[in-house]
């Protein structure tokens, strides 16, 4: 039997045990810090600019055929090296996405000319766009995408089909002021302002979701247009309906100029257009038989304006047709284009010969300058004790040059007033003798052109226009005596074109490497 105290120590020694082999007790959890740097980048995050929506690297806008190689297409991706070596040229050497964004991805292409062959270099870089007016954020993500469309259910089928349901609707919000502002402050246009009128904006009809006609496209200032869309027409409401009423397109004046009709012309059922002279009233629809007479088909309106953007003269040319009883649609064609005055006083002219031969009495008549024409023309001034030297210079010299002596003198036929580098200066050269005082007797007009673009159909470009002011002593007459002499304006074109020579590629090289022993063991 054991001894109590025994027993006592070996429940002391299992109790010991048992206290280490318990788990340890648990405590709460404490909160973690973030690291600095997973704050930093959350912060980069909220800051930075969105993902761009279209990947530079895959956008390729002169990717035209489908599984084929465009030519000087760079960004093709169905072009080879091979082909790749036979481009002269990036068409489109810069892709990217919004150019409104201040950071966007750009995709550089370039043909690196030195290598044999030539090779396509690629490159995607950032690009910084200086306006201060770039968009740094686009926090409206609806803008990001086309949104999709309301699809129709029994709930909301008829308001769906009181906005939708004609054949054609405006994309235009309800809300938009289309007040025109006072005339005072619309006399002058800029490149894309729309052109008012005195109820609204001048409209050319153009597609806008689909063929359908939409009366909502505002024509801009100096923006040629030319749009074709579908009208649906009746025989039976041909006479009711706006848009086939020449009316409709001449009823509103741009502000204080009223639009007149330039021409009309009548389209058979066949499609031949014949002109009809001396017609400048209104033909308006007409009912006769199972035919309806007088539908427009298109118009073309000539707006014409001055160099500081005042629009002084609109017409509009007519093609009136006739639609049938089974026609349910007709094609509608608009156009709209602009053309700057020009007048004696705004163009290159010089003196025009008269009956009289008098100098004095000819300062009026001028002749226009023609492109290639050398002309010479002149007059003859009588001179007298009486008359003063120096009004008789500035008579003369007016007489010579015109009211208003243009500065610059457009290099092509069809220069636009905002092409500033379409436009060559007028030089200008003074022949005088020393003397106190000076007569204008001569003054004379060197164009130099040349021949500009292909040599199959070159174009005339003006490089260089000088003009040259001769001026002579005017002596002192005696009491009673007169002199006559002559006054000469002329105008020469000289062709200063080099002669055009073939250019031919080099010559492929042939760069062969033979092996150092190829000639062992004679050498």
């Amino acid at each position: 039997m054991a001894a109590p105290g025994s027993v006592g120590l070996s429940v002391l020694i299992l109790l010991f045990i048992l206290l280490l082999l318990l788990p340890p007790p648990l405590r709460a959890a404490e909160p973690s810090e973030e690291p600095a740097d997973t704050r930093g980048a959350a912060q980069a995050r909220a800051y930075s600019a969105p993902a761009p929506v279209t990947d530079v690297a895959r956008l390729c806008v002169c990717d035209l055929l489908v599984a084929q190689c465009d030519v000087n297409c760079c960004c093709d991706a169905d072009c080879s090296p091979q082909e790749f070596g036979l481009f002269t040229a990036c068409s489109v050497p810069l892709v990217r996405g919004d150019s409104h964004l201040c950071r966007q991805k750009a995709a550089v292409y370039s043909l690196d000319v030195e290598a044999n062959p030539p090779e396509r270099t690629f490159q995607l870089i950032d690009q910084v766009n200086p306006s201060i007016f770039c968009i740094h954020a686009t926090n409206y993500k609806q803008a990001l995408h086309l949104r999709s469309p309301e699809m129709p259910t029994p709930e909301n089928f008829d308001d769906l089909l009181n906005e939708f349901g004609s054949p054609a609707f405006s994309a235009e919000p309800e809300n938009v002021d289309t007040d025109p502002p006072d005339a005072d402050e619309t006399q002058r246009y800029e490149y894309g302002l729309p052109i008012q009128t005195q109820d609204a904006f001048l409209r050319l009809p153009s597609p806008v979701v689909s063929s359908w006609c939409s009366d909502a496209n505002p024509a801009g200032f100096l923006v040629n247009q030319a749009t074709k869309c579908i009208r649906s027409v009746s025989v039976e409401r041909c006479e009711s309906i706006q848009a086939l009423n020449m009316q409709f397109y001449i009823n509103s004046s741009i502000l204080a100029v009223n639009i007149s009709v330039q021409s009309i012309a009548v389209q058979s059922l066949e499609g031949t257009r014949t002109a009809l002279k001396g017609a400048d009233g209104l033909r308006l629809p007409l009912i006769l038989d199972d035919l309806c007479l007088n539908v427009v088909l298109g118009v073309s309106y000539h707006i014409t304006y001055t160099d500081t953007g005042e629009i002084i003269e609109a017409a509009a040319a007519f093609v009136l047709g006739a639609i049938t009883k089974e026609t349910l649609s007709v094609q509608q064609s608009f156009q709209i284009s602009f053309t700057q005055s020009t007048s004696r006083h705004s163009q290159l002219s010089i003196l025009q010969s008269t009956a009289s031969q008098d100098c004095l009495a000819a300062q009026a008549a001028r002749a226009p300058v023609l492109f290639g024409h050398n002309m010479i023309s002149g007059c003859k001034l009588r001179i007298t004790a009486a008359m003063k030297c120096q009004p008789l210079a500035q008579t003369l010299l007016e007489v010579l040059k015109g009211q208003s002596f243009p500065e610059y003198v457009a290099s092509f036929g069809n220069s636009q007033a905002q092409d500033v580098l379409d436009w060559v200066p007028i030089t200008h050269l003074h022949i005088s003798e020393q003397s106190s005082c000076q007569i204008p007797v001569s003054f004379g007009i060197e164009v130099k052109w040349t021949k500009y673009g292909s040599l199959v159909n070159p174009q005339a470009r003006i490089v260089n226009v000088t003009a040259t002011l001769t001026t002579t002593t005017l002596q002192q007459l005696p009491s009673g005596r007169e002199r006559t002499i002559p006054i000469t304006s002329s105008v020469v074109f000289t062709d200063i074109s080099s002669p055009a020579e073939p250019g031919y590629k080099a010559w492929p090289t042939i760069n062969i490497k033979l092996p150092y022993d190829f000639f062992y063991p004679f050498v």
